[in-house]
């Protein structure tokens, strides 16, 4: 077989290709969430009965992410990717033809371990090619979030003119005839830096340690302050908007406008940072977060509206930074594993939001409450700023390895 033409070969491929990935990665993950109500009803369960069976997916979803970096370091990035589009794609499919509800919660499973590749893979892939990474990654984000904002909407639009079952089979054939598009894309660069001695002994950069330190500080505040505001935000708005309109649907679509909007952010961040110092960027992302977040617990109608925007902004503006931090101090070869376990640090806090809201709530805490303390948290990212080393430019290694 020519080794320049076997799928196992390192290869690269347009970033577009990527970025679409991303947006199916968050897009299936999220058809379940929406198409619940009605398969449980098929299957004789409750809403609240039926969520349950989901809940393996969105555990192997962070949990198979080291497991996929360690393979695709075994194997290569580009076939662990065609792995993961055909992946979610027949798991999807097995789950629209589900005859009973075991069958449906291990594809329901399947789908969040396929789906596990994307992060640790795919954004490895991406920071691989060393050349605005900033810019590139704060579109890579975009495109995710815009597959969380289609999912209920697409998934909606299925099950007025279809069914549950609909739902998620014609994504899943979307899904492998876009990995044959994939597969069809990817090609050896000239000059390929992932196949080069001199890559694989690539050191860390000067400070890396000190670096890490301060992902793992600030991906752990903000994947809490993440998973909070996206969850709460929709209820908030349903009580507190109530001089703008107190229909479920109105407020649902203002909280949608406030996510789709502030996710820009992550662009104009990515661009700054290829100019400035991230560490310069990430305390005034952080400055944001503490004043607008905790803006956000006080205020009430159109001022607690625009005062969730400029918060979700600076939010959904820090996704892309630590990344790049990323990619500054740590070589190529070792950014999919690096990158795998900032993933389950930052699943893990946003896993905990539920319980520990509900914990609140139960004692008489009231959601403005809520947003205070996460203001509280973003106090961590401020401190995750300090930490931060100052890296002058010939120590970055995105510039050393261009």
């Amino acid at each position: 077989m020519d080794t320049q033409s076997s799928i196992f070969q390192p290869k690269s491929v347009s970033d577009i290709y990527i970025n679409i990935s991303h947006f199916l990665d968050h897009f299936m993950m999220l058809i379940f969430a929406k198409a619940a109500y009605d398969a449980g009803k098929y299957f004789g369960f409750t809403y609240d009965e039926i969520i349950v069976y989901g809940a393996a997916g969105f555990l192997f979803f962070g949990a198979f992410a080291p497991l996929a970096a360690h393979l695709s370091d075994k194997i290569s990035r580009s076939f662990l990717m065609i792995v993961y589009h055909f992946g979610i794609g027949i798991s999807s499919i097995l789950a629209a033809l589900s005859a009973n509800i075991w069958f449906f919660a291990l594809s329901l499973s399947l789908i969040g371990i396929f789906a596990a590749i994307y992060h640790p893979v795919g954004v490895a892939m991406l920071l691989a090619k060393n050349k605005n990474n900033g810019l590139r990654i704060g579109i890579n984000g975009v495109f995710g979030n815009m597959g969380v904002a289609a999912a209920p909407l697409i998934t909606g639009f299925i099950l007025f003119y279809g069914n549950w079952r609909l739902c998620f089979l014609l994504p899943g054939v979307f899904c492998i005839l876009y990995g044959l598009k994939f597969l069809y894309a990817l090609k050896m660069e000239r000059g390929c830096k992932t196949a080069t001695k001199e890559n694989l002994d690539q050191p860390f950069a000067k400070n890396w340690l000190r670096a890490l330190s301060s992902i793992g500080l600030s991906t752990l505040s903000a994947g809490f302050i993440f998973g909070a505001m996206t969850f709460i935000i929709p209820r908030y708005f349903e009580t507190s908007l109530s001089s703008i309109s107190t229909s479920v649907a109105i407020t649902g679509l203002l909280a949608g406008v406030v996510y789709a909007i502030a996710s820009f952010s992550q662009i104009i961040v990515g661009k700054m940072t290829d100019k400035f110092s991230p560490k310069l960027i990430l305390l005034v992302i952080s400055v944001g977060q503490i004043l607008f977040i905790y803006s956000s617990s006080i205020f009430e109608n159109w001022s607690l509206f625009f005062m969730s925007l400029f918060a979700m902004a600076f939010v959904f503006g820090q996704v892309p930074i630590n990344d790049i931090i990323l990619s500054r101090y740590v070589p190529d070869r070792k950014r999919a594993k690096i990158l795998s376990i900032k993933y389950v640090l930052n699943l893990s806090a946003g896993a905990s939001v539920l319980p520990i809201c509900s914990l609140m709530m139960q004692n008489g805490f009231e959601m403005r409450q809520i947003f205070a303390l996460m203001s509280f948290f973003a106090v961590f990212i401020l401190l995750a700023a300090m930490l931060l080393p100052n890296q002058v430019t010939s120590e970055r290694l995105d510039l050393t390895t261009s």
